[in-house]
């Protein structure tokens, strides 16, 4: 476990899938991120794959290859190879293990910064592929709603900035795992930028909005003076989900380049809906900030 601190808020990374597993606030003493057995996962990373693929499988050329739901990131153990009070850097190199189901050679850094204002997190993809590197990433984090117990899950809401007159959303269908339907549908309780948040907007599971122009999703209510911002200027999608039917007191705020599959058949990596691409020795970054109170 790697734990890096900034005098405002302390941060711990586990190196199995560099998940965020906690964020505390330092003067107040709570924890932004979740951590309960309901649902056991804290903030995964989603590489490179999200959601489902068909038959948890997709085709290279013609050639079927397994794919994991939301890919194989975060069953990896990264390689810390940076360390610093604020800062950790973790490193994921393909082997022979990611080569079963992504027959590619990449380098997929993931890299953590505590500040006074939040946590910084920066993903970078490197293709040392001799080819097109067609990928997925998404970040999924879980934060604890009420923040610091104060108020109840329906007292809160998001922002969503520059607000639009509607959103729209991929209808989900159950198979009995989550796909795309293909159909859009409209957001609902959403009105002038802002989501009134209640439990039974997830009865159909998680809610994926085409993000045309979202620039910040803020987390807030009026019952605290605590509150969660993510900037999610660098993907393609925000997507929203919470333990259907349990009540759950958490909200994962997921950036996403990339989707699941409309269900139906096999799809060729290279045409995946929603993926990036880069070519033969090309890298991206794409950064997530998140600021807190």
């Amino acid at each position: 476990m790697q734990t890096i601190k900034s005098s405002c808020f302390t941060a711990e990374i586990d190196e199995h899938g560099a998940q965020l597993t906690h964020l505390y606030h330092n003067e107040d003493h709570f924890d932004y991120i979740w951590n309960n057995p309901l649902w056991e996962k804290h903030a995964p990373i989603l590489f490179p794959a999200i959601g489902r693929s068909n038959n948890d499988a997709y085709l290279i050329n013609g050639q079927q290859y397994e794919m994991p739901q939301h890919g194989f990131a975060g069953d990896q153990t990264f390689e810390v190879i940076e360390h610093k009070n604020d800062q950790v850097a973790l490193l994921l190199r393909s082997n022979e293990v990611t080569k079963q189901y992504y027959p590619f050679n990449f380098e997929f850094t993931v890299t953590f910064k505590v500040t006074d204002e939040g946590l910084q997190v920066a993903f970078n993809v490197d293709n040392k592929s001799n080819g097109d590197l067609s990928y997925s990433l998404g970040f999924h984090p879980a934060f604890n709603v009420p923040i610091n117990g104060e108020g109840s899950f329906n007292d809160y809401r998001l922002d969503l900035a520059p607000a639009s007159d509607s959103l729209d959303t991929y209808e989900i269908v159950k198979k009995p795992n989550p796909y795309r339907s293909g159909k859009v549908t409209k957001l609902v309780n959403y009105q002038n930028g802002i989501v009134d948040l209640d439990h039974n907007m997830f009865d159909k599971g998680l809610v994926i909005i085409k993000n045309t122009g979202i620039k910040t999703v803020k987390l807030y209510s009026d019952d605290t003076k605590h509150a969660v911002m993510l900037d999610v200027s660098d993907f393609d999608h925000v997507t929203l989900w919470t333990k259907e039917e349990a009540n759950a007191p958490f909200l994962c705020i997921e950036p996403f380049n990339g989707l699941p599959d409309v269900y139906g058949d096999l799809v060729e990596l290279g045409q995946k809906e929603g993926n990036h691409h880069l070519n033969a020795g090309e890298a991206k970054t794409y950064q997530c900030n998140i600021n807190l109170h």
